[in-house]
């Protein structure tokens, strides 16, 4: 298989990323989400990839340059809800009876769409009420906890089977420019931090631990094209096995690369001015939507099986 990128997918991938660049520097990223992030990116088309007729391969390499840049927001949920539910919609996937609901940034929310196996249901926002959780895991994803979630309304059109596959392919994509990210901050961050008189990049140590990390983000990377591509294409393999193994590699790549970013960067990496701890705190909410690492590997082990 080729995962040469063709000359639109790069033009895409670096639309994407000059987007980024431009408008969600590391302060507009630590202001959080609001209406104004989700016009600039409706505007950009991001939320209308698949609708415009781009392929999830497509949509895939979109969301790895969001994921590098660390963009809050339900932006998952804004793709798999394009065209079927008005407005900002934020969503979850039903819990388990008794089992409260956490639901993301449900304030900036018009809607909150439930999967609910293989169907679809939404709810108005303002018909759910919960309490606003005092300290989130992640400190840019607000939570609120839902003791009652409404049945909600069905979703025409929508598929609850195909949107957890997708959400699982572009939470993937997310992660591997999230560890892509890491790698890269830790390795500028080693070349320009000095013990010795030498860059701390020059001290075996630190060249093993940022190799180990290019590693993890580039399989992840090749993962997360191989599951889009074959989601775009069922009879190109094993569609819930691509996917899985992709969730897999991309949520461990994005966890253990931002602690490596972490390490590298010392004492400064505990403290909040530096961005290391938001790769951390991402990667660990993103790996609790569509399919736990350790969910991922069981269904793969059954799936061998």
């Amino acid at each position: 298989m080729n995962f040469d990128l063709t000359d639109d997918q790069e033009a895409l991938r670096d639309g994407i990323r000059a987007v980024c660049q431009g408008r969600f520097t590391s302060e507009r990223v630590r202001a959080g989400f609001d209406r104004g992030v989700w016009d600039e990116l409706a505007e950009t088309g991001v939320f209308s990839l698949i609708a415009d007729g781009f392929s999830w391969a497509d949509a895939a390499i979109a969301f790895e340059e969001l994921g590098r840049a660390v963009v809050p927001g339900p932006l998952v949920w804004g793709v798999l809800a394009h065209g079927l539910v008005d407005g900002i919609p934020t969503g979850l996937a039903r819990p388990a009876a008794g089992a409260p609901a956490m639901v993301e940034h449900l304030a900036a929310a018009d809607a909150v769409v439930i999967l609910d196996g293989d169907t679809v249901r939404s709810v108005a926002a303002s018909a759910v009420s919960g309490a606003l959780l005092d300290w989130p895991l992640d400190p840019l994803t607000p939570i609120t906890r839902v003791d009652t979630l409404p049945e909600g309304e069905p979703v025409a059109g929508a598929d609850g089977a195909q949107w957890n596959r997708a959400g699982a392919v572009l939470t993937a994509a997310f992660q591997a420019g999230m560890a892509h990210a890491c790698v890269e901050q830790a390795t500028e961050y080693s070349l320009a931090r000095r013990q010795f008189d030498r860059p701390i990049g020059s001290f075996q140590a630190i060249k093993h631990l940022l190799a180990d990390a290019l590693v993890r983000a580039e399989v992840a990377r090749t993962a997360v094209h191989a599951a889009a591509v074959t989601l775009d294409d069922p009879e190109v393999g094993d569609v819930d096995r691509a996917i899985r193994g992709a969730k897999l590699l991309a949520g461990e790549a994005a966890l253990k690369n931002a602690k490596t970013s972490v390490q590298v960067h010392g004492g400064m990496g505990f403290t909040w001015e530096v961005d290391a701890h938001l790769y951390l705190k991402r990667a660990w909410l993103t790996n609790t939507a569509f399919g736990t690492p350790d969910a991922c590997a069981d269904a793969l082990a059954a799936s061998l099986g």
